[in-house]
């Protein structure tokens, strides 16, 4: 697919809009950012994990530094969709994206039959590392959601993020069975993620704050993990509200034993 990056580093910061919010937020923005060429795209993805969620139960204790393995898709993915193998890092605030493409049939032969990849590169031989680091690396959760996609008017480093129909499932782990799963938004409910290079312009900081708009913690994977794993809902996640240590150790035993 032209025009995607194969190596990103940015800072990011996700919102939580309401309908009302959403619908001012995008008409103030009208002089500042467009939606990209892409328009609405829905958007699937399998997370990797170890047998005991290493990966994210690590990004749940809010780190210095966390990382994730994904395989991406645009679309419901055939055997020769394009699809997208992706190191995410975030260190000390800042994003780090590194990503390689190649068609469906030969992502899922080389990241789970372990079937080397046609054109090898140094992005390619930094995911190789990262198999053989995390042990017992396999499909985890498939995170689905629609998405409109905005970039700026005169500064092309913005990028701003809508997300809504955020879904999650354990079962069918493929990006070949559509989009269906656990909804994780409250109705009603945008995610958003505004993506630049260093700080945000004071215009923009500005209509954010006219809104009441407030920057929050969200993960997609994480917030799945946390219904999936120990039945937390959305509500609960809504409000801050994580199992004590004991707890999950207690779920997870239970779990196990199943």
């Amino acid at each position: 697919m032209a025009g995607f990056k194969d190596v990103f580093q940015r800072i990011e910061v996700k919102y939580l809009l309401d309908d009302e919010q959403y619908t001012k937020l995008m008409k103030k923005l009208e002089n500042m950012a467009k939606v990209d060429s892409y328009g609405k795209t829905s958007i699937q993805n399998i997370y990797f994990d170890t047998p005991d969620f290493k990966l994210i139960e690590r990004s749940l204790e809010k780190p210095v530094y966390k990382e994730k393995l994904r395989l991406r898709s645009y679309g419901t993915a055939k055997d020769d969709t394009t699809s997208f193998i992706e190191i995410k890092k975030k260190f000390e605030g800042v994003v780090y994206k590194r990503r390689i493409s190649m068609p469906y049939s030969e992502a899922v032969d080389y990241l789970m039959n372990h079937k080397e990849p046609k054109e090898k590169s140094q992005i390619s031989n930094e995911i190789d590392y990262f198999l053989k680091y995390y042990k017992g690396l396999a499909p985890a959760m498939v995170i689905s959601y629609d998405r409109i996609a905005m970039v700026g008017i005169n500064d092309p480093e913005l990028r701003i993020t809508f997300d809504t129909n955020i879904r999650w499932r354990t079962d069918k782990l493929s990006l070949k069975e559509g989009n269906a799963g656990h909804e994780i938004l409250l109705p009603g409910q945008h995610l958003m993620e505004l993506k630049i290079a260093g700080a945000m312009s004071p215009e923009l900081a500005n209509i954010l704050d006219e809104l009441n708009i407030r920057k929050t913690s969200f993960s997609k994977y994480g917030r799945g993990y946390l219904e999936y794993m120990y039945g937390q809902t959305t509500e609960m996640a809504r409000k801050g509200i994580i199992p004590k240590k004991e707890d999950k150790s207690k779920i997870v035993a239970l779990r196990r034993a199943v």
